[in-house]
């Protein structure tokens, strides 16, 4: 039994080295053809300032470790010069993207090659990720079942795009799924070590996007989860003054355990990382930048002489923290909490489901989700809901039931059962606790930046799809031989099923590299039709300016070009005296003699689209003029039809996301 143990986990692993090897190689493809996408421009710079001048003025709404990852190789082996003239850095109020321009395009650096380095950590951090991914999985799967999680997370398009750019979305993925599983270790094992590796690894998701907070209130519901466990299998047959003295034992045991995960992850993590990144950066600064960032923060500042109200008082209170040598490391990092919570009830204008909206509205990630996700993954997710849900009913009428036959009540059968649930099946309990409240302050929050947002649950729905998966194929009836031959049949039908589903999904994800940023399903239009429904970092973000840069190069015959880009690359320094810089209020570029436009898809949608109710533009910003000399075609692509965005048609599609128009 212990050799088969032996092989089946060396077979898994030479098979996760093999998902690892496909990943990595499928990013570092899309990394060399890929321009600088939009957040990149303030991400590179920030991260640069982090690790070189130990000065965290730039880029405060996100946490350091991916970025200060991703420009360590960039500062050992490319050494750039950093513009630290500039006013970007030196007086600008969080100046990220003017100093992202400058430091890329405007110092004599070469800015294929930090774009091109600085993603090497990023990419390493994936396949982290993708490992984490498995050693999780196999908490409840064991090796092989494990990989079917791992192989539909590391090559799911959305991990494939985002984890090859300097951004923290997967980094955040890496950060939740390292907390998840030493806080389920440390369940398992409520050893000293164990929470020490717990408080760590929280820590850590701390420094990966600010979405890692939610691991707060998870953390304390699981609290309360385990201390259920704890008292109320026992509780109806333990007198009151014992059961209640155990109860108050066991509640200041598991409160005391959780803060101690806090404490230990902000304390010996985050402060230091904090205290490290803001140690060059002058107090002064820090606290005039703090101080003008909040200025309109909740109402404003508090008048002198009253007291504060509401999250007015995070803003005052955090104001006065930048000011102090001791605490302006936590003050940065609430900074950055507040900036988030800034954003997010100001919502972001994009282009979604026909229309320019400001929010997205509750549907926006369900159906980012739907039309995403490879249709193979969303099959194997489906066929897993459907079975848990007719599992779970099953097994509560059926404890109703035994409820009955026993004569106790259905609260103290619940009781028992619960504790006995939580018992075996933590592991699940916490994943899908997670995946709800995230999903649901997602859904409610006006946030609307991109599939991008959900990669931390992403992986932990393959989990418990999988899951449902793999009890299902392995039930076999032990009744008889002839039973267990006709399960057997069954099951092979089963594995084959899912082999083909597995075998669709590798082949798509093939056939749409390296353009895995603007992937969409069949249900979405596809990767070529998908800006018919959402763009933004759903579609365009700027990837394809090299790739206009070939086109350009490969036309003699284009002697000028408008162009009209949405991105953190830089037509100008790509194209040279080839390029003007275009909008649709200069109007007909052929006017000024000049015959091609290439225009982002992006900015055509919003500037073409319906708007949302109380959302006004100048009529300048229409593209009318283009759209009367190439009226838009209709989106057969898509199976809402002409309902979706229709642009005017280009001669020319560079990449995904850039029309070329001959005028």
């Amino acid at each position: 039994m212990e050799t088969l143990r032996k092989f089946t986990t060396a077979w898994a692993a030479a098979a996760l080295a093999v998902i690892c090897a496909a990943s990595f190689g499928l990013m570092l493809w899309a990394s060399r053809t890929d321009s600088a996408i939009m957040d990149e421009q303030a991400h590179i710079p920030a991260g640069y300032g982090y690790v070189r001048m130990l000065d965290y003025r730039l880029n405060p709404e996100h946490p350091p470790l991916v970025k200060a990852l991703a420009m360590l190789p960039v500062m050992l082996f490319v050494q750039p010069a950093f513009p630290v003239a500039n006013p970007a850095w030196t007086s600008k109020v969080n100046g990220e993207w003017a100093m992202g321009y400058e430091f890329l395009y405007h110092s004599g650096n070469d800015p294929n090659a930090i774009v091109r380095v600085g993603r090497i950590m990023p990419i390493l951090l994936t396949i982290l990720a993708i490992i984490l991914v498995w050693f999780l999985a196999r908490r409840t799967l064991g090796p092989l079942w494990a990989l079917l999680p791992t192989i539909l997370f590391g090559l799911d398009p959305a991990v494939l795009a985002n984890g090859h750019y300097v951004t923290t979305d997967v980094g955040a993925a890496f950060g939740i799924v390292l907390s998840l599983i030493f806080f389920l270790r440390f369940a398992d094992d409520p050893s000293a070590k164990n929470l020490w590796y717990a408080g760590i690894a929280f820590g850590i998701a701390q420094l990966t996007k600010f979405s890692a907070p939610l691991l707060g209130p998870l953390y304390i519901f699981l609290g309360i989860a385990l201390l259920l466990r704890d008292v109320l299998p026992s509780w109806n047959t333990t007198e009151r003054v014992r059961r209640m003295r155990h109860f108050w034992r066991r509640c200041g045991w598991w409160a005391g355990r959780v803060a101690l995960v806090f404490i230990i992850g902000y304390a010996v993590i985050v402060y230091p990382a904090y205290f490290l990144f803001t140690s060059g950066e002058p107090v002064a600064k820090q606290a005039y930048d703090t101080q003008a960032i909040l200025g309109s923060f909740a109402g404003g500042p508090t008048p002198a002489g009253q007291l504060c109200h509401g999250m007015r008082c995070l803003a005052d209170a955090d104001i006065w923290m930048s000011h102090r040598y001791v605490t302006r490391p936590i003050a940065q990092y609430m900074l950055g909490i507040l900036m988030v919570l800034q954003r997010v009830d100001g919502g972001n204008t994009i282009y979604f489901l026909g229309k320019v909206r400001e929010t997205g509205g509750w549907i926006y990630f369900p159906a980012l989700f739907l039309l995403k996700e490879p249709l193979p993954s969303l099959i194997i997710v489906l066929i897993g809901i459907v079975l848990a849900a007719w599992w779970t009913l099953r097994a509560m009428r059926r404890r109703a039931r035994d409820a009955a036959m026993e004569g106790t009540g259905r609260i103290r059968a619940w009781c028992r059962q619960f504790g006995e649930y939580i018992d075996d099946h933590f592991t699940q309990f916490s994943l899908a606790s997670f995946i709800a409240l995230y999903w649901g302050y997602s859904m409610h929050s006006p946030l609307n930046i991109g599939i991008r947002h959900l990669m931390p649950t992403i992986p932990l729905i393959f989990i418990l799809a999988a899951g449902a998966w793999r009890a299902w194929i392995m039930r076999f009836d032990l009744s008889s031989i002839g039973a267990v031959a006709r399960s057997a049949g069954v099951a092979l039908a089963k594995y084959a099923f899912l082999v083909l589903l597995l075998a669709w999904f590798v082949l798509e994800v093939l056939f749409t590299a390296p353009y895995f940023l603007s992937y969409f399903n069949e249900l979405g239009g596809g990767t070529w039709g998908g800006y018919h429904f959402v763009t933004d970092s759903n579609y365009d973000w700027g990837q394809d300016l090299l790739r206009l840069r070939s086109f350009v190069d490969s036309h003699p015959e284009i002697d000028k070009i408008g162009v009209d880009y949405f991105g953190g690359g830089n037509p100008a320094y790509y194209l040279g005296n080839k390029e003007v810089n275009w909008s649709s209020r200069k109007g007909n570029p052929v006017h000024d003699g000049i015959h091609w436009l290439a225009v982002s898809v992006n900015t055509l949608e919003l500037a073409t689209q319906p708007l949302s109710p109380n959302m006004t533009r100048n009529a300048s910003d229409t593209y009318s003029w283009l759209t009367a000399i190439r009226p838009p075609a209709d989106a057969t692509g898509t199976w809402l039809g002409g309902a979706m965005g229709n642009l005017p048609p280009p001669d020319y599609r560079i990449g995904t996301s850039i029309f070329v128009y001959h005028l």
